[in-house]
């Protein structure tokens, strides 16, 4: 399959249906953290007071009807679908599919390179969305979520819009409700419980995807802005908290070959990898894609 160019891709018709937006009202905050739970090779730190204008955010990640609604209308090929093969979680693939394995990231095994997985086959071949419309989308690369970006008259968030947003109006806490992770034992995102990567217990209810409105939303009316899948944002990715912009709207470094992603997914859990802290961050290719990788959009005011 060849892909289809971006600046071909026309805008949506009126007649599709878009993801609700919120008005994020932008404000000084503190951006990053100081806290020993960082991860020093991810550039959390040192905090910094930032400033963001105001926008409107998608309510929850874009889904796979809406996402659908897109590859309908314009016949958009994602990059996993051209290259022919996406990373699965290795739990989530049938024996039969599994058989035809033939390559896994030795520093990673959990993940396993499957041929045919891609956003409407997300376990390989032998799997679909027929039950799982409203969760998001999942396989789509950086170019991928930007082509429908400009379809529907949207954009990325930078990097401090997002934490801004995934705040929720909260000063300086570890995530979107405060700095406990299960207030009064109540799960509020979708993570991994158990032992990673052996066994989940999915005491939240869910060992892969929830749909895109689950649990309560943050302060500023966002579902599942922490958690579930990691975020695309518009940045390029620096240690360096210098390198990412001034102190007013920040939009990252000006080159550099890996693209931030905020929020953690369904697969992290605190023993290697609590990044579903707001201030926590993350860095991919632009062209890669995963089973836990998809996005949400933004609107200028």
């Amino acid at each position: 399959m060849t892909q289809t160019p971006v600046e071909e891709i026309k805008p949506a018709s009126p007649r599709t249906k878009s993801n609700d937006q919120i008005y994020i009202p932008g404000g000084r905050f503190f951006m990053g953290t100081n806290g020993k739970e960082g991860y020093p090779q991810d550039g959390e730190g040192p905090s910094k007071k930032i400033e963001v204008s105001p926008f409107y955010m998608d309510v929850h990640t874009v889904t796979n009807r809406e996402f659908q609604a897109f590859v309908e209308e314009t016949g958009y090929v994602t990059e996993a679908e051209a290259f022919g093969w996406s990373f699965v979680f290795y739990q989530f693939v049938s024996e039969r599919t599994k058989r035809k394995i033939k390559r896994m990231i030795q520093q990673t095994p959990w993940w396993l390179v499957v041929q045919g997985a891609y956003w409407k086959h997300p376990e390989g071949p032998d799997s679909n969305i027929e039950n799982r419309m409203d969760h998001p989308v999942v396989h789509v690369s950086w170019n991928d979520a930007n082509a429908y970006t400009k379809w529907a008259g949207k954009r990325l968030p930078t990097e401090a819009e997002w934490e801004f947003a995934a705040r929720g109006g909260l000063e300086r806490k570890k995530f979107p409700w405060g700095d406990e992770l299960t207030p009064e034992g109540e799960h509020l995102c979708n993570i991994w419980q158990g032992e990673f990567p052996k066994n989940n217990t999915a005491e939240d209810g869910y060992k892969g995807t929830a749909p895109a409105v689950s649990f309560p939303p943050n302060g500023y009316g966002l579902y599942n802005i922490t958690g579930n899948v990691w975020e695309w944002c518009s940045d390029r990715f620096s240690k360096s908290v210098h390198k990412r912009g001034g102190r007013k709207d920040p939009k990252g470094p000006k080159s550099g070959e890996f693209r931030v992603m905020k929020g953690g997914s369904y697969l992290c859990h605190e023993s290697y990898c609590n990044r579903y802290r707001v201030a926590a961050r993350s860095q991919n290719t632009p062209d890669s894609a995963s089973g836990n990788i998809g996005f949400r959009c933004v609107s200028d005011v």
